[in-house]
């Protein structure tokens, strides 16, 4: 089994490579989507969330008010801990199953949006980052997520820099251009993937 973190800035394209890795045969774990998974009604996870912070923060229909939890957590370093105290190891528990699962050959692939600011680049047998120039990422939110110039500048300045995350890179993945000058490069990443010796 070979273990991939996979990382990159808000709006680098990130997803689209997680996609195009799914469909050349990765085994995909999405720390994003299992995030929301833990935290579902009826979940142990959900429940400690709505004992830490209250049921004001549920939607009618019992699951999570996430504008109001982000406002909560957001605001107040102490509660966002609290929140990434109960969530976190739900996520590397189920992270941990489905990679169990997959299977001794297999090529697991991490998308991991906070690995670089969240020191987590050991815990993979190599990282590749999805690297575009700060320039195409505001466009790309501005325009494709429709985000103000300044909701998108927050966002990024929020995040690891450029540098930072192609200093915990072993492969980097240029999305500067357009989609389809996207796949050959994943493409000729995934055969270089598959070349590796499996780790563990």
């Amino acid at each position: 089994m070979l273990k991939v973190g996979l990382t990159g800035g808000i709006g680098a394209g990130k997803s689209e490579v997680s996609r195009l890795f799914a469909g050349l045969g990765a085994v995909l774990i999405d720390a994003d989507r299992i995030a929301r998974e833990v935290v579902e009604p009826g979940t142990p996870g959900h429940a400690a969330v709505v004992e830490a912070f209250g049921p004001g923060i549920l939607n009618d229909d019992g699951t999570l008010d996430r504008p109001a939890l982000g406002s909560i957590v957001f605001a107040d370093p102490s509660r966002l801990a609290a929140l990434n105290a109960i969530v976190h190891p739900l996520v590397g528990a189920r992270s941990a199953e489905l990679e169990r699962a997959a299977g001794p050959g297999s090529v697991v692939v991490h998308d991991v949006p906070l690995l670089t600011e969240n020191g987590l680049a050991p815990l993979y047998d190599l990282v590749v980052v999805v690297d575009a120039s700060p320039e195409t990422q505001l466009d790309r939110l501005v325009r494709l997520r429709g985000m103000t110039e300044p909701d998108a500048r927050a966002r990024m300045a929020a995040q690891a820099t450029r540098e930072q995350r192609r200093a915990v890179a072993d492969l980097v993945i240029d999305n500067d251009g357009p989609l389809e000058a996207l796949e050959p490069q994943v493409r000729k990443v995934w055969s270089q993937l598959l070349e590796r010796p499996a780790a563990g």
